[in-house]
């Protein structure tokens, strides 16, 4: 089995494998991704979400989930501490099974790239609670994917950094992502590993970013009209987006569905966010307490996760320690703890030498009574304790002669009131006693055995006879109650959705209307130009009753963009030549239904005069997106519609990707092909061209 490391995040997820001496990240979905966002490392990411779209049967997972999802689940790791529910298309999915769907979609992306996900390393945060870390691991076990361990990111972000370079030092991870902030102080010295220290917040992230972003840019353009859900969606990604390219540029310029466009700058946001840049430093400043330590004893700094490349975090953080953190060259912040993962993994099979030692995030224990009533922690396993790790207390009950006792499993910080936030009641297990004795009798031995694999082992026994009265794994946790049954329910999702209207699209159906059928009313489409070029040939035998325009590429024929952001009049596609080519699409074939599709970014590309004309359209239904899509991604949103309603493809487009999906498109009298010669629109009959096999 190939030594496998999974960086299950909140946002995206990474895999990586180890090769002989050396890690390879896997590229598991980098062909759904769209233009727009491609950056530096994306490749790698598989973004942790699943979707639903009524264009297509079956869940979306990854890009095609992020980018053209109609409605999706996302951040669904945030839920697994207490299990809520996520709504998918009406229907109402545990937490757990949209996370096993995500390992399911990684584990089939892995075969893509001809290797398998049979067992793994996976990452969880450092502060992860007990029953998030339970239910990390049985997602992965319901999608077929054996745990090794479940290994702290930050750990496994200073395994990746250590196997490049080998040296003993004193490592600090700042682990800022999507959803959680994580600081953890680690000693190396001669291949051993270990955590000293850890603090954290679990629901501070790149989410959080993304609101102050979305109301900086809403407090210039103001929402006056209702969105629908499909425009609501693509905003949100337009934010996100725009804050990814607010790490790296001085100004983004952000459309909103309305129509207005926004500038916002680098520094802008930077102010927005100090309270939230403060309150990542917290459990830095708390980490370096906890072992009273200086910044400067920190020979490393590691910047991880995506929200950790904001230039005023990397600032804020490199002013706290008074040191500059370690270049992103050396540390990856984005595939880092995925490649450390693997190197674990590879450790722990023995296909690589090292000591890899991880460390409790909370204490655990009970809850007890004192003299006054008052209900206290009562520590058990100490926090920072190195796993696996077993540890046991003798408990005396407040009654005698008592036939059971209820024993509340707790984990968080003792030092802590036990009704503080951080302190979290996993379950409550029940003591029976065989007989009914004195409360001086009745003591026991409450033994909790913590393993690397993120499993709680509770077990009590009578002082005074030595027998077993609990002797269980930690399987229930909290108001989530217990792991539901995710099998049953992760085919459920898997089995997809029943498929719904859009505007502007029939309700699925093979074939053309049968005889005596009304077909839809044709779109209003704004009128062509009054020098529209003229249609050549008169239609052919065997005329096509609907007909799906790939909008995008009819509106650039002859047209070519030179330098990104630098356009003139014959660099822009061009709305109005798409709607000639409507029109004489329409007079050449009266009868048939005629649905235009472009990319999500072509509102943005037309010339500044047309894009109200494109937006009015898209509001209507006249002219489709894909939702929530970006550019490049209308071609599969186009064979979608014409593989479902038996549609003719117009196009000079291969879809090179799409075909082994759409074989039809290879087909004689599946597509046709536009020529605009001396103002005279031209279609005619063409195949795609079959991809080349690589050798």
């Amino acid at each position: 089995m190939t030594a496998t490391g999974i960086d299950f995040g909140t946002t995206n997820s990474v895999v990586a494998q180890w090769s002989s001496d050396d890690v390879e990240v896997l590229p598991l979905d980098a062909h759904h991704l769209d233009a727009d966002w491609r950056r530096p490392g994306f490749d790698f990411l598989f973004p942790s979400v699943v979707g639903m779209s009524s264009l297509r049967r079956g869940p979306l997972f990854g890009w095609e989930a992020k980018l053209r999802s109609e409605e999706a689940a996302e951040a669904c790791k945030r839920l697994l501490k207490s299990d809520e529910y996520v709504k998918i298309h009406d229907r109402r999915f545990a937490a757990t099974t949209v996370a096993a769907g995500v390992f399911q979609a990684m584990k089939e992306g892995a075969q893509h790239n001809l290797t398998d996900i049979d067992r793994a390393v996976i990452t969880v945060p450092a502060n992860a609670t007990g029953a998030a870390r339970y239910r990390t691991r049985a997602a992965a076990r319901f999608a077929g994917i054996e745990v090794q361990a479940l290994l702290n990111e930050p750990t496994a972000a200073a395994i990746s950094y250590v196997h490049d370079l080998r040296e003993d030092s004193q490592i600090l991870v700042f682990d800022w992502g999507g959803g959680t902030i994580d600081v953890t102080v680690l000693d190396y010295a001669d291949g051993f590993f270990e955590e000293r220290a850890s603090r954290g917040v679990t629901e501070l992230g790149g989410l959080e970013i993304d609101r102050r972003l979305r109301k900086l840019i809403l407090g210039r353009a103001p929402v006056r009209s209702d969105w629908t859900p499909a425009q609501e969606r693509q905003f949100r990604l337009d934010v996100e987006r725009s804050k990814i390219l607010l790490s790296c540029q001085d100004s983004v310029v952000v459309m909103t569905p309305e129509g207005a466009t926004v500038e916002i700058h680098q520094e802008e946001l930077a102010e927005a966010i100090t309270d939230l840049v403060d309150r990542s430093l917290v459990p830095l400043e708390r980490c370096l307490d906890d072992l009273h330590m200086a910044p400067l004893d920190v020979d490393a700094v590691l910047m991880i996760g995506g929200t950790s490349q904001i230039p005023s975090v990397r600032a804020a953080v490199a002013e706290a320690l008074q040191t500059e953190p370690v270049s992103t060259d050396l540390c990856d912040p984005m595939t880092a703890v995925a490649r450390g993962a693997s190197v674990a993994a590879a450790v722990l099979s023995g296909e690589a030498e090292g000591v890899i030692q991880v460390a409790t995030g909370h204490a655990l224990g009970t809850v007890v009574t004192d003299t006054q009533g008052r209900k206290k922690f009562s520590q058990i396993i100490p926090r920072n304790s190195p796993l696996p790790w077993s540890e046991r207390k003798s408990y005396t009950p407040r009654r005698d002669h008592a036939s059971e006792l209820r024993v509340e499993i707790w984990e968080g910080d003792p030092d802590k009131n036990l009704t503080h936030p951080d302190n979290v009641q996993l379950t409550e297990l029940t003591l029976n006693y065989p007989e009914r004795r004195p409360r001086d009798e009745s003591r026991f031995e409450l033994e909790y055995t913590y393993d690397t694999d993120g499993l709680l082992h509770v077990k009590a026994e009578l002082e005074r006879t030595g027998e077993v009265v609990v002797d269980q794994e930690v399987r229930s946790f909290g108001s989530g109650g217990p792991t539901p049954a995710v099998r049953k329910e992760l085919a459920e999702l898997l089995a997809g959705n029943q498929q719904v209207s859009l505007p502007g699209i029939p309700s699925p159906q093979r074939g053309a209307p049968a005889r005596g059928e009304t077909s839809p009313a044709r779109p209003h489409l704004p009128a062509p130009p009054k020098n529209a070029p003229r249609i050549a040939n008169p239609a052919p035998a065997g005329l096509p009753r609907a007909l799906v325009v790939d909008g995008s590429n009819i509106a650039w024929i002859g047209r070519s963009p030179r330098k990104p952001g630098v356009y003139e009049s014959d660099d822009r596609p061009s709305f109005l030549q798409l709607l000639a080519a409507r029109a004489a699409l329409a007079s050449r074939y009266p009868d048939a239904q005629i649905h235009m599709v472009v990319d999500a970014t072509l509102r943005h590309r037309v010339a500044p005069g047309e894009r109200a004309a494109v937006q009015e359209a898209l509001s209507k239904g006249d002219v489709i997106q894909p939702p929530a899509g970006t550019e490049g991604k209308g071609d599969a949103l186009v064979a979608a519609i014409a593989d479902d309603i038996g549609a003719v493809v117009v196009t000079n487009d291969n879809y090179v990707e799409l075909q082994p999906r759409y074989p039809w498109l290879r087909e004689q009298g599946r597509v046709l092909g536009a020529t605009l010669s001396q103002e005279v629109w031209i279609f005619a009959p063409r195949t795609c061209v079959a991809p080349r096999h690589r050798g």
